[in-house]
């Protein structure tokens, strides 16, 4: 199988000098594309001097995550596509454990590794730790991570698993089954549309691994800080939009007005905690998320999915009121 790594990069010249060497280094059986999103630093310059054998991909406009991977990987003729953060550093034989696993089993469509916290080595990050689940009411938790709560890793999420979806930070792809789900949805900018597309494999009969013999290490919120509202906003909008546009039949309509119900509690926490913006973000996201409404309900027509996305109905639940804070006490 041929491999396609593309690097999404705005203005990351910092970025890239830090983490693009392990890329190159460690992925000699790859082709390594950086897919510049309109940058106005010399981030390209930069690559083309200094690394003359990754090839650059020129987007017209910052179109955000979504769009910024549709126009890049338009024209890739590869048969996998990892596409990576450019604040990831790689290991030495990451690449391999995962692409054994799609040429081993033709319906794996996707795929990520295990993701560790560049910072606190020893812990896991939380932009996918060991591979991603949504509760009934949409909120996504992973395996090493619930919340704010990061498991320290002792192996025990270095087997292969499946998993509802693989974090975009190091996202493995195949490249007609994404081409094929319809590719990234960009309506929503930036912020779990990697759970909507891997909602749509899953709904194609396509089966998400997180492989845990490969290991990178990701600094997280480097576009967006984790305190910053804009990724509240996203976040909790997106969350709502995934729900509308994916789940089947009549109680997702519940479960959404229940989530809007938890999303209002956890706006006046951030405001009970001195966090005003956040709490305005929240509110902001709710507003958004009626005005994409009509198109989101004809977007339903098309997507939404009798597969069970669900194995725990309320992830809230369980980690604040029953206080499990590890994927093993789920």
């Amino acid at each position: 199988m041929k491999v396609a790594i593309v690097i999404l990069n705005w203005n990351g010249k910092d970025l890239l000098e830090k983490f693009l060497p392990s890329v190159v280094k460690f992925s000699t059986q790859a082709t390594v594309y950086i897919a510049d999103n309109a940058s106005t630093d010399a981030s390209v310059s930069y690559v083309s001097e200094f690394f003359p054998t990754v090839k650059i991909i020129q987007n017209k406009v910052n179109g955000g995550y979504a769009k910024g991977y549709n126009d890049a990987l338009k024209n890739l003729s590869e048969d996998i596509f990892v596409l990576l953060n450019s604040d990831v550093e790689v290991t030495e034989n990451w690449l391999q454990p995962v692409i054994s696993e799609f040429e081993k089993d033709a319906s794996v469509v996707a795929a990520q590794p295990k993701i560790l916290d560049y910072k606190n080595t020893e812990y896991f990050e939380y932009a996918g730790a060991a591979g991603g689940f949504i509760d009934k009411y949409g909120y996504p938790f992973c395996r090493g991570r619930i919340f704010n709560s990061l498991e320290k890793d002792l192996g025990q999420y270095n087997d292969v698993s499946q998993i509802f979806w693989a974090s975009g930070a190091c996202l493995f792809l195949k490249a007609d089954a994404f081409r094929q789900a319809g590719r990234f949805d960009e309506d929503y900018f930036a912020h779990q549309e990697e759970i909507d597309l891997c909602w749509r494999l899953h709904s194609n009969g396509g089966k998400i691994l997180c492989v845990g013999s490969s290991q990178v290490f990701h600094v997280g919120g480097a576009t967006l800080a984790v305190l910053n509202p804009k990724k509240t906003f996203y976040n909790f909008r997106n969350s709502l939009l995934n729900l509308l546009k994916n789940a089947n039949g009549s109680q997702a309509f519940v479960s959404i007005l229940m989530r809007m119900l938890l999303d209002g509690l956890a706006a006046f926490q951030f405001l009970l905690q001195g966090r005003p913006k956040h709490f305005l973000a929240v509110l902001k996201a709710q507003i958004s998320f009626y005005g994409f409404i009509p198109k989101f309900l004809k977007k339903r027509k098309i997507y939404a999915s009798p597969v069970i996305y669900f194995k725990i109905k309320s992830v809230v639940f369980q980690y604040f009121i029953l206080k499990k804070k590890h994927f093993g006490q789920l």
